[in-house]
């Protein structure tokens, strides 16, 4: 028997059908069995009393069929970077491969070919968490391109782990965008029965296809069931969650359509989006060598921390709930405290310093405590802002690539893409 063939294999304890995959070098004493659930079991081989042969694995072909276009149908660029959406497993090697062709993808989600012509190919075969901004202006780059040929609309496909980093840094860089990017990602591989890719898939799809929104934005599953998706805005949105399917939720905003193609809906939360048009794109891309840096504040933090970033162009703090930092020298015990006041005042006088709540929550208000007010005093910007930390960042460096430094102090805290409420309501907490 070899890797791939279905097998049962019967112990004293329990009879288990499913795939046979190759073991570890390093566990050869145990048999590795996927389930129809998709999920792996290791039987130790010395308690394997009978061992049977279900079906041969059947050889995988890289045939293409050419797939007819449907004139009346629109059509759409799938975009693939990798990530868990785009892993299937490979029986040979017991690993996960990311190779999606036109074919493949309609083979696994069938749907989609009712839904609208299909032009799918790889710009990258990665993980979300390796990226840099230089793929951040490839994707802008394809997006480009591809608006170029007259599509409807774009997907992308995306590892989930920064996908709205990405979301965010597309929001801004792709200026006057005329059809809609959608960002798409999965929490399980496309090969298990627990995997959301072919849902989340199907409903960007459809959302393109039927409704008139042009922005860059995600799509994910709202809840565990595979019943809504949720149109998510691209400059607002954050994976809440290591695992669930409805890990990524709208922060500090709603969600801006509900999307159920199984029963052809599409429910618009947000009455208020860019429109569908036949302009061109405007590329406003990142500078690849710049430096922005994040640190985090917290207990028993230390003014060295700060000078690994003396030499980069901008700073995110992620301070604490309404814009706070341990600066206040308050006893002998805080007196490193007084440091880095004079830390963050040094690099007030270099470049952009601008605060973020790790409150995720809510809008920064640096007027509420004297520890703020210091910290605006000496430069400190961000207040009155609710973006995320990972947009504070995003935005932050592609406003340096973009305009002079003046420039940017004045517009961290305008709303340039939808990254800044123009009020907190009750109803966008815990969404």
């Amino acid at each position: 028997m070899k890797a791939g063939d279905r097998i049962k294999v019967v112990t004293k304890e329990e009879t288990v059908e499913g795939i046979l995959v190759p073991s570890p070098e390093l566990e050869k004493d145990v048999l590795i069995i996927k389930l129809d659930s998709g999920y792996n079991i290791g039987i130790e081989k010395k308690k394997v009393k009978e061992m049977k042969l279900v079906s041969a694995a059947k050889e995988r072909r890289d045939v293409f069929a050419h797939v007819k276009k449907d004139k009346k149908l629109p059509t759409i660029a799938i975009l693939h970077t990798g990530g868990t959406i785009a892993s299937k497993a490979d029986y040979r090697t017991g690993g996960v491969i990311a190779k999606f062709t036109p074919k493949e993808i309609l083979e696994m989600f069938p749907e989609i070919r009712e839904i609208a012509n299909i032009d799918s190919r790889l710009i990258r075969n990665m993980w979300s968490e390796d990226m840099r901004f230089p793929h951040y202006n490839l994707m802008a780059k394809e997006v480009e391109r591809e608006v170029k040929k007259g599509v409807d609309g774009v997907i992308i496909t995306h590892g989930t782990d920064t996908m709205h980093y990405t979301s965010a840094a597309l929001s801004f860089i792709l200026e006057d965008l005329p059809v809609p990017v959608i960002l798409v990602g999965a929490q399980r591989s496309s090969d298990r029965g627990s995997s959301d890719a072919g849902e989340n898939l199907i409903d960007a799809a459809y959302f393109i296809a039927n409704s008139d929104f042009a922005e860059v934005a995600i799509c994910m599953h709202e809840n565990i069931e595979d019943k809504d998706c949720l149109i998510l805005p691209g400059t607002k949105t954050r994976k809440m969650h290591t695992s669930r399917r409805d890990a990524f939720r709208p922060i500090n905003a709603t969600a801006i359509a509900r999307v159920n193609h199984a029963e052809k809906k599409i429910c618009f939360i947000r009455k208020k989006y860019a429109k569908k048009s036949k302009g061109k794109v405007n590329l406003k891309l990142i500078d690849e060598k710049l430096k922005v840096g994040s640190i985090k504040t917290h207990p028993n933090m230390y003014a060295e921390e700060f000078s690994e970033y003396e030499k980069f162009d901008g700073l995110v703090i992620e301070g604490y709930a309404l814009g706070q930092a341990p600066v206040n020298k308050d006893d002998d015990l805080t007196n490193e405290n007084e440091r880095i006041l004079e830390k963050i005042k040094l690099f007030c006088r270099k470049m952009p310093v601008v605060m973020a709540s790790q409150a995720i929550y809510g809008r920064l208000q640096m007027n509420v405590y004297s520890t703020a007010r210091d910290l605006r005093e000496i430069g400190v910007l961000g207040h009155l802002s609710d973006m995320t930390p990972e947009t504070t960042f995003i935005k932050l460096a592609w406003l340096l690539s973009n305009y002079k430094k003046e420039e940017v102090k004045d517009l961290i805290t305008k709303n340039l893409r939808g990254e800044i409420s123009e009020r907190t309501e009750k109803e966008t907490f815990l969404v």
